[in-house]
């Protein structure tokens, strides 16, 4: 069983920047690939971005690209997200997600949830 545990939202200016973080209970965390989703209100949860457990592979949603920048570190069991040039449409709950294999993620189906953590833009 693993615990994920997000922290690091809050409110920010449109093109400021925000890093998020994922920690996780549990040693085989770090076999895992794992990735970052988000929800914005009114609409479905969708795919951010997710890195192999290696941290070799990382995949991005269009929507993210060149802009968001995931990473992890395994020797403390924690997943990164660096968002910069954040705008107000970036404005969701993002949730941390683990299990399976790169493409178990990004197709939605991992096995670990975290609570997720609020992030907010300003215009």
């Amino acid at each position: 069983q693993v615990q994920l545990a997000e922290s690091g939202g809050g409110l920010v200016q449109a093109g400021g920047s925000l890093r998020l973080s994922c920690t996780a209970s549990g040693r085989t965390f770090r076999s895992y690939a794992t990735g970052w989703f988000r929800q914005a209100p009114g609409k479905e949860r969708e795919f951010a971005a997710g890195i192999s457990w290696t941290g070799g592979s990382t995949y991005y949603a269009d929507s993210v690209k060149g802009r968001f920048t995931i990473s992890r570190d395994n020797a403390k069991n924690t997943v990164y997200l660096q968002m910069n040039s954040l705008k107000p449409e970036d404005t969701a709950v993002y949730y941390c997600a683990a299990g399976g294999t790169l493409d178990s993620v990004v197709s939605g189906t991992p096995w670990y949830w975290g609570q997720g953590t609020q992030v907010t833009v300003s215009s």
